[in-house]
């Protein structure tokens, strides 16, 4: 089975659970789901980012759209 009907098999069952049913899920879950909240990046990641992004716009770095970025991962 793939996790994709894995996907719809749970979402269609957690439309109807009862609650203790999803309140039993969240409290297995509930550390998982706080880890995707808990992104953050680092002060040095911001000043990388914001460097890259200011070259970009003053022209200096090559830019590519979707089409063009597909052709170089392929090769």
């Amino acid at each position: 089975m793939t996790a994709t009907t894995i996907r719809k098999i749970v979402l269609d069952y957690l439309a109807h659970a009862e609650d203790d049913k999803i309140k039993a899920i969240y409290t297995l879950l509930k550390d998982d789901i706080g880890l995707e909240s808990d992104f953050a990046l680092t002060d040095e990641q911001y000043k990388i980012l914001e460097n890259e992004r200011e070259l970009h716009l003053a022209g200096k770095t090559q830019s590519y759209n979707r089409e063009q970025a597909r052709q170089l991962i392929k090769g």
